[in-house]
């Protein structure tokens, strides 16, 4: 017989869903989780069917706006976020890849006025797929491989 742990259901909150394995913390990071006071539940390394792995955020109590979910995407770019009210699934959104990208990924230039100052790095995204960026200071490309989250 197998045996099979069941991570409980909230019943107000957001599930944030089919995100890369490698990309958990990154999105812990981007939504400030470690800073959130109610209860955040993960798992990480579960079966899927489609992605082989994943992992999965659980937050009560807690929504996002869709400026702060689409930055999801650019660590986890098939992320599913499920609103819940009441126990039921009342919203299904697929995270977007917004146009500009401000405060929250580092400039690889390290010649970036943004890495030498008191500056929030912007970006514009010129592609989607592979991600790339063009910052607003230097001009310089950033390639998906080269995010680095603040």
């Amino acid at each position: 017989m197998e045996k099979q742990l069941n991570v409980s259901a909230i019943k107000d909150g957001t599930v944030i869903d089919h995100i890369p394995t490698k990309a958990l913390f990154k999105v812990v990071q981007i939504l400030k989780l470690d800073e959130f006071n109610n209860m955040v539940t993960f798992g990480n390394n579960l079966d899927s069917k489609a992605m082989g792995t994943k992992a999965i955020i659980k937050i009560a109590n807690r929504y996002f706006e869709d400026e702060e979910v689409n930055k999801i995407a650019l660590v986890a770019p098939n992320a599913k976020l499920n609103t819940i009210r009441n126990y039921e699934v009342v919203e299904k959104r697929v995270v977007q890849i917004p146009e500009q990208v401000n405060g929250i990924v580092r400039c690889f230039n390290p010649k970036c006025i943004t890495n030498a100052e008191n500056v929030s790095t912007k970006f514009q995204i010129i592609n989607e797929k592979p991600i790339e960026m063009k910052c607003y200071y230097c001009e310089k490309i950033t390639y998906e491989n080269e995010i680095k989250i603040k």
